[in-house]
């Protein structure tokens, strides 16, 4: 009888740990409204940029390693940002991003490889867009979900996690480094 009283209270201690750890949640960009320093992105997507980058599949392996020249401009509210990959394997991408700053911290991205918009919010150092984008591989595109999160570290330099998913599984992690001059 004492077992099945311990192996009863076992359980319902680890049910209690598991429902805590779910009460927790995301992380959500006020978590970061304290943080510095402040991250504004026509200031930090205003001229030429250098970033490089990983893209991990789910299993932590490194599967490509590029690098990315963009410069930023604006005019009021609204910013192109035009970023050139470069991939270890020599292929190219182009992606150009519309920005509008939509106020009180949120943002609206597009670009020709979005499908509708990205929807991003600015807290304190930290910026955090959701997205889905086309993505070919092996001849065929298909939709897959962003999760991205970038940290201003400094003036010059700001780091960038997004994770990447479809039907609600990850699929990756891409991990990028950019730096201005």
């Amino acid at each position: 009888m004492a077992q099945r009283r311990f192996h009863l209270a076992a359980a319902a201690t680890a049910l209690l740990a598991i429902t805590l750890a779910g009460c927790a949640g995301a992380p959500m960009p006020a978590d970061y409204a304290r943080e510095q320093p402040t991250l504004n992105l026509r200031e930090y997507f205003n001229g030429p940029l250098t970033a490089h980058g990983i893209f991990t599949d789910r299993s932590g392996r490194v599967v490509k390693r590029f690098t990315v020249q963009m410069v930023g401009r604006w005019q009021g509210q609204n910013g192109v940002l035009e970023e050139d990959f470069t991939y270890s394997d020599g292929s190219k991408q182009r992606r150009v991003w519309r920005l509008t700053d939509l106020g009180q911290g949120r943002w609206r991205g597009q670009a020709d490889d979005v499908v509708g918009e990205a929807l991003g919010e600015v807290a304190g150092n930290a910026l955090n867009w959701h997205y889905t984008l086309s993505l070919p591989v092996d001849g065929k595109t298909y939709e897959v979900q962003f999760n991205d999160w970038m940290y201003l570290m400094d003036n010059r330099t700001m780091l960038n996690k997004a994770v990447m998913s479809k039907f609600g599984f990850t699929l990756g992690e891409v991990t990028l480094s950019f730096s201005k001059p």
